[in-house]
């Protein structure tokens, strides 16, 4: 199965036109120079993520939130978009059935818009959209996970959710792919791309990669 790298996919969401609504909903979720203030003086904690665990805001594309609910399709229970920037993803999967909807994001900014379109959408109240540290979250009792997250947070993600989501859970990737793993099931073309990932047959791989590693003497 042929996958784009993350170069090549970083490089066609650089080209990528966003459009006016597109650059707006940017500018919102950096919040410009009076978040980059805020964030930088009146709150000390953002300053200790490490920069490359520090995720660009870059919306979804209505082709990505589609291949999402695709490989999504058919299954219920709840889910938890980590990283939910304008909440797109977990209002799709209210829409779709799936509850609860939850999302996690640290930026403010962020958390308001994605409860701005869910008043919209008159679903305000029935999604959650939590300002939490995504790796704080307790991921044991999710059944669904959906992630759009830079190359260098997925590779230290994929520990975490190998420890903590049961066997019949099922996690999609937008626009990055999980370095490591191989998916069950792929979704899209290029960076509207979504990656399909079950965590039985993952465990199962990874439980044989281990066996076959040689023990230390």
């Amino acid at each position: 199965m042929e996958t784009d790298s993350p170069e090549e996919l970083l490089s066609e969401v650089r080209e990528r036109r966003l459009g006016v609504w597109g650059v707006l909903q940017i500018a919102a979720g950096t919040g410009v120079a009076v978040y980059a203030m805020w964030a930088g003086i009146l709150m000390p904690g953002f300053r200790k993520v490490p920069l490359r665990l520090q995720v660009p805001y870059l919306p979804a594309s209505r082709a990505q939130v589609r291949n999402v609910m695709t490989l999504l399709h058919g299954r219920s229970g709840n889910v938890a978009d980590l990283g939910s920037g304008d909440g797109r993803i977990v209002l799709e999967a209210y829409k779709k059935g799936f509850s609860p909807a939850v999302g996690y994001e640290l930026n403010p900014w962020l958390v308001r818009l994605a409860n701005f379109h869910a008043w919209r959408a008159g679903h305000y109240g029935k999604v959650s959209y939590l300002r939490e540290d995504l790796w704080k979250v307790d991921l044991s009792r999710c059944k669904n996970v959906t992630v759009f997250l830079a190359p260098s947070v997925l590779t230290l993600l994929q520990d975490k959710l190998l420890a903590e989501l049961p066997d019949d859970a099922l996690v999609v990737a937008g626009r990055f792919p999980f370095p490591d793993w191989t998916p069950s099931q792929v979704e899209g073309e290029g960076v509207d791309r979504a990656w399909g990932y079950n965590m039985q047959t993952l465990r199962q791989h990874h439980k044989q990669e281990v066996q076959k590693e040689p023990s230390q003497p």
